[in-house]
């Protein structure tokens, strides 16, 4: 355990905005498992979106005044140019209006709406009254998203066509009678089922509007061109990245991981045919697993193994988090994704798998690379580690920051890591692991070049990207469901900047331990340098490197 260090002025600050954006936010504090989170679902509306840049402007000035008395430590130091990174981003997104218009097929209200439901309890009649006041929140708080996304409209900004088709698509999901909002509260009490049938009604609100009166406004192009995406990319990443060298670098990963993989096929099936190689592994039934409970109960397998090989011989993983939770996700939308353990640590981490429909087949091979991504040593023990750090790292550093690129690319370092410290099982795994990184990579090739306007690669035909020569693409660096893939891609076109922020993070996570090394020369200790650099939170990761290379 850490020794205890005394709070700091700076601290203060950093203590009170996240209180202040707790209660601004609270699906962020039921997302976090905070006690006592303030009720309804937040305020959308531009005046909300409005309050809470107030709050980061009015920080960024507290902290100034809290620094000319000068920083009491490193700790000090590093949150202090985390902050200023983060609310200065914030601040710059609000400015320019992309947070007023936010709509998109993965991260946008209309799916926080719905997916903090998957983290409220319903064992007790407690739990089902929050519940109840949560669902009733729901129509107020689409009514303010609306106002916002009309506010955008007006001045000009609207998803793409294609954003918003799909959004309105899963929107009249939720609120079918046998949609979500009607499924979940059913059983649960005549006012958790009259909520949740005001939330399904509201959904079906929000999705008439976004057919009926954003859809003929949204623009036809999906690229959001270089100027918004240059703002976007510094905000997944935390770090400035020249677009041009690393789409240039995306085509050679490419590249690379390709004959890597090819190296891989001909020890599996005798030839260099990746396709060949993963037919001969899915033929093998030690390899594949039918059905989505049987799959379910292998991760969990998978997980806990994990855990108890790493822990003390590779890692120090804190007893609080030695149990991640895999489940189905109660959605079919093809997205896997980690939530963290509640403050007090009652409930635990969370591997979500959210199964496309009709899929009951699942190649293990191919998924072990998943669960050390989402689980340990990838998210869980990322977020775990920073979690449990009360005694030295103030609320905010532990659970209010989050960066893509440095816990994205903290996951995929840590996929390889699982391969070069001995812990993948054959080739097959070896195969999915560069299947996953390849899908990484090409991502940073699609992402950049779609939304920069950077010239197709000539195996699609070069020239302008188009959508057909972007799913072409797609289909060529992963082998994974048609299914998956579509969301995958619909992801990239409305989320600029974050997909690739997973590999370009591994790289610079990967520089970044090189780099200590040099300095460190014989001293450096790889367990240690990971203990050390987790140690220091979620920050962006020009940031991080100034805290381990001062």
């Amino acid at each position: 355990m850490d020794e205890q260090r005394p709070a700091t002025a700076i601290d203060a600050v950093a203590e009170r905005h996240l209180e202040t954006v707790l209660r601004l936010q609270p699906t962020l504090a039921l997302g976090l498992g905070v006690p006592d989170a303030a009720p309804g679902l937040g305020d959308r509306s531009p005046a909300g979106l409005a309050e809470v840049a107030a709050a980061d402007r009015a920080t960024l000035a507290a902290l100034e005044e809290a620094e000319a008395s000068g920083p009491v430590d490193d700790v000090d130091r590093v949150t202090l140019a985390a902050m200023r990174d983060r609310l200065g981003l914030e601040i710059a997104l609000e400015e320019a209006g992309e947070l007023l218009g936010d709509l998109n097929v993965i991260a946008s209200p209309v799916q926080d709406l719905r997916m903090v439901f998957d983290l409220l309890p319903t064992g007790t009649d407690a739990d089902r009254q929050v519940v109840g006041e949560r669902l009733a929140a729901v129509p107020a708080a689409v009514t303010g998203y609306v106002e916002s996304l009309r506010a955008a409209a007006a001045a000009g900004r609207v998803a793409a066509v294609r954003q918003v088709r799909a959004c309105a698509a899963e929107a009249a999901s939720y609120a079918a009678p046998e949609g979500f909002f009607t499924t979940f509260a059913a059983g649960h009490g005549e006012d958790v089922e009259r909520a949740g049938a005001a939330a399904a009604r509201a959904y079906g609100d929000l999705a008439r509007f976004l057919t009926d009166d954003l859809l003929p406004r949204a623009p036809q192009a999906d690229a959001v061109g270089r100027d918004r995406y240059e703002l976007w990319s510094r905000w997944f990443v935390g770090a400035r990245v020249d677009l041009d060298e690393t789409y240039a670098w995306g085509l050679e990963e490419v590249a690379r991981l390709r004959a890597e993989m090819a190296d891989v096929a001909r020890r599996i099936c005798g030839s260099d045919d990746v396709e060949a190689a993963a037919a001969v592994l899915d033929a093998e039934p030690s390899a594949v697993v039918e059905g989505a409970d049987a799959f379910r109960a292998w991760m969990q397998d998978r997980s806990d193994e994990t855990v108890e090989a790493l822990q003390g011989s590779h890692f120090d993983i804190p007893e609080q988090i030695r149990r991640l939770e895999c489940r189905i996700a109660p959605t079919t939308g093809g997205g896997i994704y980690y939530t963290g353990p509640s403050e007090d640590f009652s409930r635990p981490g969370r591997m979500w798998w959210a199964v496309p429909a009709g899929q009951t087949r699942f190649s293990t091979w191919r998924e072990a690379t998943t669960v050390h991504h989402e689980g340990v040593p990838g998210h869980h023990l990322q977020i775990g580690q920073t979690a449990v750090r009360g005694e030295v790292l103030n609320r905010w550093r532990r659970q209010g920051c989050w960066i893509s690129g440095h816990g994205e690319g903290w996951a995929l370092y840590a996929e390889r890591l699982m391969q070069d410290l001995g812990f993948l099982r054959g080739p097959g795994e070896v195969l999915g692991m560069l299947d996953a990184q390849l899908l990484r990579a090409g991502r940073v090739v699609l992402d950049i070049g779609v939304h920069c306007g950077l010239p197709a690669p000539a195996e699609v035909g070069g020239g302008a990207w188009t959508y057909e020569k972007a799913w072409a693409y797609l289909r060529s660096v992963s082998g994974n469901h048609p299914d998956v893939l579509r969301f995958e891609l619909d992801r990239y076109l409305g989320w600029p900047g974050q997909a690739p922020s997973y590999k370009v993070g591994e790289r610079l996570w990967t520089a970044l331990r090189e780099d200590v090394a040099v300095a460190q020369g014989a001293a450096f200790d790889l367990k240690a340098f990971h203990r050390r650099a987790l140690d220091v939170g979620s920050v962006g990761l020009d940031v991080l490197r100034s805290a381990l290379l001062p």
